[in-house]
């Protein structure tokens, strides 16, 4: 059977394009499971892949796409039969592994994890890593002792994909949230979605000397990293935690042992790729009592597979907000 892929390919002189094309089940990697593809999440590591950036990508021809829902044809494990509705994230699938920039995937049973029975696919992938990564980031907070008495959460990045949805989810969850992003025009979707104040990035530039400035987040969910790290860190309140989910704003961040010995405070790493099954599932089913496709609705763009070059430079270039699904 043949179906439609994004195949990416690397020229002999070193030239990365990508183009729709025809392909067959036997080219697709080994697997117990094949999975016809209904919906597919665009991510910035997407991004990477389809451009080559970050040498994600070692070998071609490839197929990206990190995150996939949709229904098992065939399955050669006991867990999974045909006609289930799956979810993908993680794994270093579109990376390593070829994902779900087609229209069928063949993956390791290991990966799967069963779709909540409130979502379409369209409505997991509305999600997809960015919402998982999310709900993680929050959960470690939670456990760490945050509630909505805690006080102020800040939310980074928020006009992408996992910042916005973190915003929707603590809001839902009772806290107040204030929003950070570099384009003052999201701000009136941010409230929407349940911030209580947005602010610019502009706040947070410069390094401060001082080696800790007033108290005012008794959490912190960042998914941008690098020299805003650092200010953030010195303004976190006493005991409070940041949960550091990326690095779109750099790896690295000037910053001291300060606030940590005089604060207490914690800064956690979270990672969606290697999570085992039970929190996967966990994360998920928690996702399906929080998440109103309806409500974020406004921050969704769908696109096909023929428009994913567009959407790599887009993305790149911080022009994209919330989700892209394809």
């Amino acid at each position: 059977m043949a179906f439609r892929a994004l195949v990416t390919e690397k020229s002999a002189d070193g030239e990365i394009s990508s183009s729709v094309q025809m392909i067959g089940e036997t080219q697709l990697p080994e697997g117990e499971v094949i999975v016809s593809v209904e919906w597919a999440g665009f991510n910035y590591k997407d991004a990477l892949c389809l451009t080559g950036k970050g040498g994600l990508v070692r070998h071609y021809p490839h197929v990206g796409g990190i995150d996939f829902a949709g229904r098992v044809v065939e399955s050669h494990d006991h867990r999974y039969h045909p006609g289930q509705a799956v979810i993908l994230t993680g794994w270093r699938v579109g990376e390593t592994h070829w994902g779900g920039f087609a229209e069928r995937a063949r993956v390791k049973a290991d990966w799967l994890v069963p779709m909540p029975k409130k979502f379409s696919a369209r409505e997991a992938m509305c999600l997809g890593t960015a919402g998982l990564t999310a709900m993680m980031a929050i959960n470690r907070l939670k456990a760490d002792g945050l509630t909505p008495a805690s006080g102020d959460v800040l939310v980074t990045g928020a006009g992408g994909g996992v910042g916005s949805i973190a915003v929707y989810l603590l809001s839902r969850l009772g806290h107040r949230v204030v929003a950070v992003s570099g384009r003052p025009e999201l701000a009136q979707h941010l409230i929407r979605l349940g911030a209580q104040e947005v602010l610019t990035r502009d706040e947070f530039a410069g390094p401060d000397k001082k080696a800790l400035e007033s108290a005012r987040w008794a959490g912190v969910i960042d998914p941008v990293g690098g020299p805003m790290l650092g200010r953030i860190l010195k303004q976190v309140a006493y005991d409070g935690a940041v949960a550091l989910v990326g690095n779109a704003g750099g790896i690295n961040w000037e910053g001291s042992v300060i606030p940590f010995i005089l604060r207490g405070i914690t800064l956690y790493g979270i990672d969606s790729v290697m999570q085992p099954y039970a929190a996967r599932v966990s994360g998920w089913d928690r996702l399906a009592d929080l998440f109103d496709s309806v409500v974020y609705s406004g921050m969704v763009k769908e696109i096909g597979l023929d428009a994913l070059p567009w959407a790599a430079d887009e993305i790149l270039n911080g022009r994209i907000k919330g989700r892209v699904i394809v």
